[in-house]
């Protein structure tokens, strides 16, 4: 019996098998959906699918550079128990090197992607491995950071819980220049910058801080025609704390990152752009599941 993309298709949604495990149960059993999906569950397969519906906050951030590309993964469990498992380190590290070397414009493009050395590609490697090591797996979000020129530098804190890349440009290929990436990553990992520059700042809000801003003074007796001055003063202040550029440097807290940036261009006598950077946090936005032990303790004993 030939089997059709529509009965694969159907398999994957009755047990959220990868695409060629469910093949291969349709062709074992000629085509026949129930003994396919008896196949998968013999098989451990189809054990994935019921895991979908679990909360995935815990796992790991990966990051990879390779000159002047960068990779960000993050790849989440239900514990943290698993995050440690090599099984799911290995996967988490493939994915990161999938993204690497692969341009895709979201998730599901990437699960698209051929993973290495398995004949499965990484949606349904992601399955097999839910389906091995018993908890619901996800790949979250990635970022791919291609510089062209100059360097993309990585930096993993805490076994994975906060990742970051950083991209410079410059012509220059001097170590210091990688180097000095290396520390504005681990900056960007403590100072946890929410912009680049004060341009990406979004206006509404700018206008909704000057307005607290205004209001504060205001409240504190200040004198009107001294206000604005004030919120000028304290605006500056606030791009200070959230710009990467103008944020005192954790290293020498003397010094503004920006300022640190043209002092290494001034020395090699080039040019040298902090373009972007990339900040993952492990679980940041995921509403955990807080367990009551005592009330699933109790359940059990009805």
């Amino acid at each position: 019996m030939s089997i059709t993309a529509s009965m694969v298709s159907e398999l994957r949604k009755k047990t959220g098998a990868g695409m060629m495990d469910c093949k291969k149960a349709l062709t074992e059993t000629g085509g026949n959906m129930e003994e396919a999906v008896d196949f998968l569950r013999k098989k451990g397969l189809s054990a994935a699918a019921k895991k979908s519906g679990r909360v995935a906050a815990e796992g790991m951030v990966v990051a990879v550079a390779e000159g002047t590309v960068g990779a960000l993964v993050e790849v989440n469990a239900e514990t943290d128990f698993v995050a440690k498992n090599d099984a799911f380190k290995s996967f988490a590290a493939g994915v990161g090197q999938v993204v690497l070397g692969a341009d895709v414009a979201d998730v599901e493009s990437l699960k698209a992607v051929a993973y290495p050395e398995t004949g499965r590609n990484v949606g349904e490697e992601l399955t097999h491995q839910i389906a091995t090591i018993g908890e619901n797996m996800d790949i979250r979000r990635f970022a791919r950071v291609d510089a062209g020129k100059g360097a993309v530098v990585d930096y993993i804190h805490g076994a994975g819980k906060i990742g970051v890349l950083v991209e410079l440009q410059t012509e220059s290929t001097d170590v210091k220049v990688v180097e000095l990436g290396k520390q504005i990553a681990m900056h960007v990992a403590a100072a946890a910058p929410q912009y680049l520059k004060r341009d990406d700042v979004p206006a509404d809000v700018v206008e909704k801080e000057k307005e607290i801003m205004r209001v504060k003074a205001i409240d504190s007796g200040k004198p009107e025609n001294i206000v604005e001055k004030i919120i000028t003063g304290q605006i500056n202040k606030y791009f200070g704390e959230v710009c990467l550029i103008e944020q005192a440097f954790v290293i020498d807290p003397d010094q503004k990152v920006g300022k640190v940036v043209e002092a290494l261009a001034k020395e090699l006598g080039t040019e040298i752009v902090l373009n972007s950077y990339v900040r993952y946090q492990l679980g940041e936005g995921i509403e955990k599941k807080e367990d009551d032990f005592a009330a699933e303790v109790a359940a059990m004993s009805k």
